[in-house]
């Protein structure tokens, strides 16, 4: 009948959101304390091991001071934020992202990042492994550097041990925060996320097509269930 309209089943492209919420204030605020602590613990180190930086920077208690306490604040922001009630919920939400592994995952891995075709969530792995790494870095340095606290309280082997540990871990955390400082830089929407909170849509179609479907309901390549009518 003339004039008569009726909604057509054709698939049309769908525009992903202007932008979405990646990390709420919680975990803003633990990642930029987390980063403040980190890298004061690791100057404030290498203010001690290098003699070049020892002689310029001088003071060498003072130094260890703030080296030390800066070690023993590190896991506070994290175990408080993820005990915290209402303010930690996005924060656990993503610890358990962080802990699951997925097929897309490991071919990621396997093809370094060079598939076109993985399928990858809101995390990609290699900020899987730097999570993890982070924790381990804070758990084992905390363990160590208490023992070189306390020597008295350790028997000699525990005290060598734990300053070779701790001089390696060191070096290791140094470098993987180096690389992750320059991947950061690289990736200016992910940088600019952990200090506004969102991400373009676009950016999270792009590299995080399960998590980006997950929070919109739509598909990441492009096609939606929208109908229009036609006359």
């Amino acid at each position: 009948m003339a004039g008569t309209t009726r909604p057509s089943t054709e698939r049309v492209a769908t525009p992903p959101p202007a932008r979405l919420l990646r990390f709420d204030l919680g975990e803003r605020v633990l990642h930029w304390l987390n980063a403040v602590l980190m890298l004061t613990m690791l100057g404030t180190g290498s203010a001690l091991y290098i003699p070049e930086l020892s002689e310029l920077v001088g003071r060498r208690g003072l130094v260890l001071t703030i080296h030390v306490y800066a070690g023993i604040a590190l896991p506070f922001p994290l175990l408080l934020t993820a005990l915290a009630g209402r303010w930690g919920k996005a924060f656990r939400s993503d610890a358990r992202r962080l802990n699951r592994w997925s097929a897309d995952d490991r071919r990621w891995f396997r093809t370094r990042g060079r598939d076109a075709f993985v399928r990858l969530g809101k995390f990609n792995p290699g900020q899987k492994l730097n999570a993890a790494f982070t924790v381990g870095v804070i758990v084992v340095m905390l363990a160590t550097g208490l023992i070189m606290k306390f020597p008295n309280e350790w028997p000699l082997s525990w005290r060598t041990g734990a300053t070779f540990v701790h001089d390696w871990v060191y070096l290791a955390a140094a470098i993987v925060v180096a690389g992750h400082i320059l991947f950061a830089v690289n990736d200016a929407e992910s940088l600019r996320s952990m200090v506004r909170g969102w991400v373009p849509g676009s950016w999270a179609r792009r590299h995080a097509p399960r998590w980006y479907e997950e929070q919109t309901g739509l598909r990441a390549d492009g096609r939606g269930e929208r109908s229009k009518a036609k006359a």
